[in-house]
């Protein structure tokens, strides 16, 4: 029998690979100027060891792929920041980048176990997830400790068990005349987390805006900006109505600085990451929600970051920017045979 190593790896094992490979580069240019710019030793600890981490990773997909006879990757390298620049952002804002790809990298990582045949490549994945979840927990506890990360609200127990009974249970605001539920536990947890990250996701636009170098990226930046305070202003509301107060921060804001830490390429593949897992969030969110209010807002606001994601993608086409994914054979190449 061979082993797992000898089976050549599938179409969805190469592509998730491919995909670490970006993601994990990109975290190290940022790390790499975060690095610089560190004042607490806590924090400097936490960001080299997934610094560390992420090299770790890059250097197991390259030998996967040199096994396979692959091509590597470009991915990301030194080119793509410079580390001389001036600090783009305030206090903590490294913790805080670092808590939303942690958030982001818990839901890929765990995605791309469940689509990986190979054992040593299930491994892999398995504890991409851990280190994720890891670094979700390390920078969750500095940020609470600090004052920095807004809590979920709290609630009453449940005390009895209960059945809906009133169809009016799922009507929302698109009936004028229906009386709004309060929200459920389910529906504030998918709103706050939502808002969470896109918090953290403006203060990252408005950096990005400062210090972009083509005018054309700049002012995709400023619609990523605004596109993030729409989201936080609208699902803010749906908290406001029940009298609970949304998510805030006093901590990560952009400094004065104009000068680019990252090249374009670098920041528009990252805007690029998070609308993407801003689309998965939008649809979670209005999957598991029961008010019809909430799924229709939420629908609204995917069609929003989808619009933003594409011009994004033709931005990053126009520039030679968007390295293309492995491909399945030319079918037209096939028929020639």
């Amino acid at each position: 029998m061979s082993s797992s190593n000898q089976i050549p790896i599938t179409s969805s094992e190469l592509g998730n690979l491919w995909m670490t490979y970006q993601d994990k580069t990109m975290i190290m240019r940022f790390l790499e100027y975060f690095l610089e710019h560190v004042e607490k030793e806590e924090t400097r600890q936490i960001l080299q060891s997934y610094y560390e981490r992420c090299a770790e990773s890059a250097e197991f997909v390259k030998s996967i792929f040199q096994q396979e006879g692959a091509v590597i990757p470009a991915g990301f390298t030194e080119n793509d920041v410079n580390k001389g620049a001036p600090k783009l952002f305030d206090y903590m804002y490294d913790v805080m980048y670092l808590h939303m790809m942690a958030k982001l990298g818990t839901s890929l990582y765990a995605l791309y176990s469940t689509m990986s045949y190979r054992q040593d490549i299930r491994q892999f994945f398995r504890r991409l997830t851990t280190e994720a979840q890891e670094a979700y927990d390390q920078t969750t506890n500095v940020l609470l400790e600090t004052g920095v990360l807004s809590r979920p609200p709290f609630v009453s127990m449940p005390k009895e068990v209960k059945f809906v009974q009133d169809k009016n249970y799922m009507a929302g605001g698109l009936n004028w005349f229906s009386n709004e539920r309060s929200l459920n536990t389910i529906e504030v947890s998918l709103i706050h987390h939502s808002i969470e990250t896109n918090l953290t996701g403006m203060q990252l636009m408005i950096g990005f805006a400062q210090v972009a170098n083509n005018q054309e990226v700049r002012n995709h930046f400023i619609k990523g900006m605004e596109l993030a305070k729409k989201i936080e202003t609208s699902l803010g509301e749906f908290l406001r109505q029940d009298y609970i107060e949304p998510p805030a921060t006093h901590a990560g804001k952009a400094t004065n600085s104009t000068v680019a830490p990252f090249s374009d390429k670098l920041m528009m593949y990252n805007t690029s990451l998070l609308s993407t897992f801003g689309l998965g969030s939008n649809a979670l969110g209005g999957a598991f929600s029961l008010r019809s209010d909430l799924p229709a807002k939420m629908a609204l606001l995917a069609k929003n970051i989808f619009d933003f994601a594409k011009q994004g993608g033709k931005i990053m086409v126009k520039n030679g920017w968007m390295e293309e994914p492995p491909q399945v054979e030319d079918r037209n190449q096939l028929t020639k045979r």
